[in-house]
């Protein structure tokens, strides 16, 4: 297949350089004569950067917020020294911890020609009660409720928020379905290669606008929902946990399901739940 080519999307001017740890030296099999796979190491893009962590090794800036990228250095005042560096270091380092909710849309009418009418099944719709039930039930202080514009998140959005009264919510394009990479194994039914391009700009993009650790100026720890599809779920899993992102389709979720991130001010990021459906009863439960 055209390996990794569908991350060439970046150069088309995506702000940040998180995806540079998506390229660190892959070894991949090409046939030779007698069977056997010769390796070829396959060259990371020039927007990807020249200072990659190998494989294994966590990049802590991923997100380009780690506090010493943030200071220039070449204006460090000498007589000051040490001291106001470290001001200046703690004026950009985050504080609060941010809890991302990614919530798979519920169960919709996949036969529709038309994406409005791809609305949400009767079952569909308990599937949502129950997800927000869930939310409710958490007890947390959820600040907002970001959702794609495709119809079934927007749908399962309305249900849901109506267990979480005065949360805000925010309708956002960078959410909505697509292809974000080619995946492998590859997969024969799978997108042409202009899908992968195209789709992938926008969902990496999504990842850099939405997953990252905390603003300076945010005091107080934040959990924040984001209600859109199993491909944008199971690509930003992986980025955010630098897994290889081509492995995104190895994940599967279920309708309705809530999988939890949290990213801390350090940068670390861990992975509370991934695809709960446990709250729903066994006949409540659909993947389409």
């Amino acid at each position: 297949m055209a390996f990794r080519q569908a991350l060439q999307l970046a150069a088309c001017g995506l702000a940040g350089g998180s995806a540079a740890v998506l390229f660190s030296a892959v070894a991949v099999g090409k046939p030779r004569a007698g069977g056997d796979a010769e390796p070829r190491v396959v060259e990371a893009p020039a927007w990807a950067g020249s200072a990659r962590p190998g494989p294994g090794v966590w990049d802590s800036n991923w997100d380009r917020r780690e506090p010493l990228s943030l200071v220039n250095l070449r204006k460090r005042n000498l007589e000051s020294g040490e001291e106001e560096l470290a001001s200046r270091l703690d004026h950009y380092k985050a504080k609060a911890t941010r809890h991302i909710f990614l919530i798979r849309h519920s169960q919709y009418h996949v036969d529709a020609s038309q994406e409005k009418d791809r609305t949400l099944t009767p079952l569909g719709r308990e599937q949502a009660e129950l997800t927000g039930l869930r939310l409710a039930s958490l007890g947390l202080k959820f600040n907002k409720i970001v959702h794609s514009s495709m119809t079934r998140a927007i749908e399962t959005t309305d249900i849901i928020s109506k267990h979480l009264p005065g949360v805000s919510k925010v309708s956002t394009d960078l959410l909505r379905e697509g292809a974000p990479i080619e995946p492998d194994p590859p997969v024969s039914h799978w997108k042409p290669e202009a899908v992968y391009y195209e789709d992938g700009a926008r969902i990496e993009a999504a990842f850099r606008n939405y997953i990252h650790r905390a603003d300076a100026k945010q005091q107080e720890d934040s959990y924040e929902i984001l209600i859109c599809h199993a491909n944008v779920i199971r690509y930003i899993v992986c980025r955010a946990l630098q897994f290889p992102p081509e492995g995104w389709l190895r994940l599967s979720l279920n309708n309705g399901s809530i999988t939890h991130l949290v990213v801390r001010p350090d940068g670390r990021v861990a992975l509370r739940a991934l695809g709960d459906t446990g709250f729903m009863p066994p006949d409540k439960i659909s993947r389409s």
